[in-house]
């Protein structure tokens, strides 16, 4: 009779596990560019194999001083508990391949030229045959997000499974909506939310206007934003803003991904972007947005330059406003690329602060960086930019980087500088970064005593820096 109990309560027990794995998918819409790369297949353990359809997705490559389009492979589904996942490659043979990020840890069998693996949570990853990263597959594994219920009908702007083709114009949501875009459903125009508050836009739809960013949250409040692809996602002159799920993917010039101008309280988790520009930024006053930033939260992001910086804090603002960046935190962040041939738009993590901006209180941790094609680590400048700046900044203090892992060949120089004795650089810590494995501080062993710390991290230190250390 135990034993009859011990096999019910077992059965009980696989039955919860295997209630609890689902698997969402959705066919592309007719007429939307497909690329047949790979064949992509998912499927919960045990069950059968579904067809997942791989979008055309334009990239950027910069080669000879210009934007080249590249066209690479998208593929996505909503999934809860565990998936398995098929990738076929049918372009080229398998002679290597990689599923980054790699601190993720994804073992993919090999069997020819399918590689299977399996997912436990939500992950956005690259799969790249014979180390093409312009012909490679972004898989977008998502959570599940269901049509929400409203109060009235008229709350909710739903977009089915379908093209909605506004011709690249703009959409204003206005405020008290819900929108709610479809997996299988494909938006020609742009979203924005000028003036309104209380808005949410969900969904694991794509927003694809063209040359142009896909989600504007523009001089609002409490908005928030779960699930889309697009091409650019802008917050300026707003607060209380939430993103979370969101991917971007641009290939035209200055396509920044997450931009937040002049905005407070603004929270960022699990998100994608691969741009043709900075991938995340924090600026003042720019584009018509006016005042500082504070209370700035970025967790759980991969990020992919193919042009200039991954992050990008200060720079924007105008002369003589003394504006502030205060209260950021950048946590959980994977960088798979970081390419850029001018050296004063270098750097994984740049803080390049001008126009008398201040930029205060600033951590980064829980980094993984991948091996740079051309860049450097840290770029962290009090500068004149004359480009865009009028003036330079004030200086830049409390700046905490801790849990950085670098593995990759040698980058660049980083730097790390002060305009002058008025406008310096104060109070860098370093805690815990590696480099291909190596701890940096300031007692590690085979750093002659007459060194530098930053000299064994080939970063340059001018003489208007004060308070920077490296620890364990």
């Amino acid at each position: 009779m135990n034993r009859f109990f011990t096999t019910m309560a077992l059965c009980l027990a696989t039955l919860s596990v295997s209630a609890s794995d689902r698997l969402v998918t959705a066919k592309a819409p007719a007429g939307i560019e497909l690329k047949h790369d790979f064949e992509v297949k998912a499927r919960t353990p045990n069950d059968e194999w579904r067809s997942i359809d791989t979008y055309a997705f334009k990239v950027d490559r910069v080669a000879d001083a210009k934007h080249n389009v590249e066209i690479t492979s998208v593929a996505k589904f909503e999934f809860e508990g565990k998936v398995e996942v098929q990738v076929k490659s049918i372009a080229q043979d398998i002679r290597s391949f990689k599923v980054r990020p790699d601190s993720y840890g994804i073992k993919a069998r090999q069997e020819g030229n399918t590689l299977t693996f399996s997912l436990d949570r939500p992950r956005y990853i690259s799969v790249e045959i014979n180390g093409n990263i312009y012909q490679n597959l972004q898989l977008f594994a998502d959570n599940i997000l269901e049509k929400p219920k409203v109060k009235k009908k008229t709350d909710l702007m739903y977009f089915g499974p379908g093209v909605h083709d506004f011709k690249g114009d703009s959409i204003h949501i206005p405020s008290g909506k819900t929108v709610f875009i479809d997996n299988g459903a494909v938006i020609k125009g742009w979203l924005s939310t000028y003036g309104s508050h209380d808005v949410k836009i969900l969904g694991h739809g794509i927003v694809m206007p063209g040359h142009h960013e896909g989600i504007m949250v523009r001089y609002s409040k409490n908005i928030l934003i779960d699930g889309p692809l697009t091409t650019q996602l802008p917050i300026g002159g707003s607060d209380s803003v939430t993103v979370r799920n969101a991917k971007v993917m641009s290939w035209y010039g200055w396509g920044d991904g997450f931009n937040i101008f002049a905005s407070a309280n603004v929270y960022q988790e699990h998100l994608f972007a691969r741009t043709s520009d900075d991938c995340s930024t924090i600026y003042c006053t720019r584009k018509n947005y006016h005042g500082g930033c504070r209370n700035i939260t970025i967790k759980d992001c991969v990020y992919w330059a193919d042009v200039a910086h991954p992050i990008m804090i200060g720079l924007h603002s105008e002369t003589p406003e003394d504006e502030v960046i205060d209260n950021v935190l950048y946590d959980g962040i994977e960088i798979l690329e970081h390419a850029e041939n001018q050296i004063d738009y270098q750097g994984c993590i740049g803080i390049n602060n001008g126009d008398n901006i201040m930029v205060k209180n600033v951590t980064f941790q829980n980094f993984n960086i991948d091996n740079i094609r051309r860049g450097m680590l840290f770029n962290i400048r009090v500068c004149y930019n004359k480009k865009y700046c009028s003036a330079p900044g004030r200086g830049i203090q409390n700046i905490t980087l801790r849990n950085i892992a670098y593995r990759g060949s040698a980058p660049n120089m980083g730097i790390i500088a002060g305009y002058d004795q008025s406008r310096m650089v104060k109070n860098v810590r370093f805690e815990n970064l590696t480099i291909n494995g190596k701890l940096i501080s300031d007692d590690m062993p085979g750093k002659p005593r007459w060194y530098k710390t930053a000299d064994m991290a080939n970063i340059y230190v001018n003489d208007h820096v004060e308070g920077l250390t490296f620890s364990k």
